[in-house]
């Protein structure tokens, strides 16, 4: 058996887990005249059918061997702080329509949810916010959100919010407030994974000093590899690895390496720097698909997963150490969060 002979079947025989991508943002914006005008696009976005302006959909899903996916509801900053509840509410609406119209969807709420599709190896969605303002300062907020099915919360993107600061407006060095505190505490009691991606390096050592949990940065690279504010330190990597976290690599061509040409070997650089730094139990896939503008050569859409696969193979890394970079160290984080 050739190396992408051996690469494709343990792909395909694996449980593919991508915690990160903004896919309910495009079609919720797609919900909007004006914007499908903008985006070149003469109806809203059916996910259940080939987009081929989308980086993921279901038949790209089942083409790319992705299992289970994070949906995140991404709030936009003309959202904050006025209106990101109800903008929160029509992400999750978009979610059920996607599992309305694509009933193969596995609605992920719990371990013993996620255990069942790994036993199926069937395609699964996990519900996910990018930015805590969606809580407009509430527990009961994110109490009523966990009964619609919120199961981890990117507690920042790059701006302040009443939870912390952003990588991107990290001015005062504060870390977490006394409701991001208590935000924390409510998450780790009802099962809500805490996501640090974003979240200001105080803040992140806050996290890590108050979750009981586990907790995932959902699309963050090395910053030993690419300096990047988005990407975290060796010091952060550690800590999030002593907590029994996993952090997942983003495709984003800029969080992977400065300059124009980026690959996926470049991608499995931070891979190798993450097993080489802490082992090979909290490093994932996180791939950001329809948040950012370009992906490393090769990894162009969700079904091109397998390609990383490959180049795993490649690198040299066993088949064990492939699927739990590929899944299985989320499945962990999932049995013992939710």
């Amino acid at each position: 058996m050739n190396i992408s002979e051996r690469a494709h079947k343990l792909h395909f025989n694996s449980f593919v887990v991508d915690t990160h991508c903004d896919t309910l943002m495009k079609i919720c914006n797609s919900w909007e005249p004006r914007a499908r005008h903008l985006m070149g696009i003469e109806k809203p976005y059916d996910v259940s059918q080939e987009n081929a302006s989308l980086h993921l959909d279901i038949p790209k899903m089942k083409r790319g061997g992705l299992n289970l996916q994070f949906f995140a509801v991404y709030l936009e900053p003309k959202y904050k702080p006025f209106g990101s509840l109800k903008r929160t509410l029509e992400g999750f609406d978009a979610f059920y329509q996607m599992l309305e119209k694509s009933p193969e969807v596995k609605f992920i709420k719990s371990y013993e949810d996620a255990l069942e599709a790994q036993k199926q190896n069937s395609l699964a969605g996990l519900l996910s916010i990018e930015g805590g303002e969606a809580l407009e300062g509430s527990l009961s907020a994110l109490r009523m959100l966990y009964k619609l099915g919120l199961r981890c919360i990117g507690l920042t993107w790059n701006q302040r919010n009443r939870i912390a600061e952003g990588v991107g407006d990290c001015l005062s060095g504060g870390g977490l407030t006394i409701f991001g505190r208590e935000l924390i505490r409510e998450m780790n009691k009802l099962g809500v994974i805490v996501d640090v991606s974003h979240l200001s390096e105080p803040g992140f050592w806050d996290v890590i000093k108050y979750s009981s949990k586990p907790i995932i940065a959902s699309h963050s690279n090395a910053k030993a590899i690419c300096n990047h504010v988005r990407n975290l330190t060796d010091e952060q990597i550690k800590a999030l690895a002593k907590n029994g976290g996993v952090m997942g690599m983003n495709f984003y061509r800029s969080f992977v390496k400065d300059g124009q040409d980026v690959t996926v070997e470049h991608l499995i650089d931070h891979i190798d720097h993450i097993c080489n730094l802490v082992g090979p139990d909290h490093v994932g896939i996180g791939s950001d698909f329809d948040g950012i503008t370009s992906a490393p050569d090769g990894l162009e859409d969700v079904s091109c997963i397998p390609i990383l696969t490959e180049g795993l193979v490649k690198r040299g890394y066993d088949d064990e150490s492939i699927k739990k970079v590929l899944g299985e160290n989320y499945i962990r984080v999932l049995k013992e969060t939710l």
